[in-house]
């Protein structure tokens, strides 16, 4: 490299400075109040790769979900 090349300045990209801040999708989850039970069905489905085996989790899910009032500010039908 001549001595008169500029070696590039390295800077964390723009996607790595913001991956502490919250996305539209984590502040909508979060304000449903319901943010710890999505993770928990997330993360099951994501170990198991089948919802029949993460029943547990939805109804905990739904639990929460009706406890705070989703249901009724989303328009959300039981069938």
């Amino acid at each position: 490299m001549a001595s008169n090349d500029k070696v590039p300045e390295q800077r964390p990209s723009a996607a790595s400075q913001q991956d502490d801040e919250p996305d539209e999708w984590d502040k909508r989850i979060f304000s449903t109040g319901c943010a710890d039970e999505n993770a928990k069905l997330t993360d099951c489905y994501y170990e198991k790769k089948d919802w029949r085996l993460c029943k547990k989790e939805m109804e905990r899910f739904r639990q929460c979900w009706k406890l705070q009032g989703n249901d009724k500010r989303t328009d959300t039908k039981d069938v």
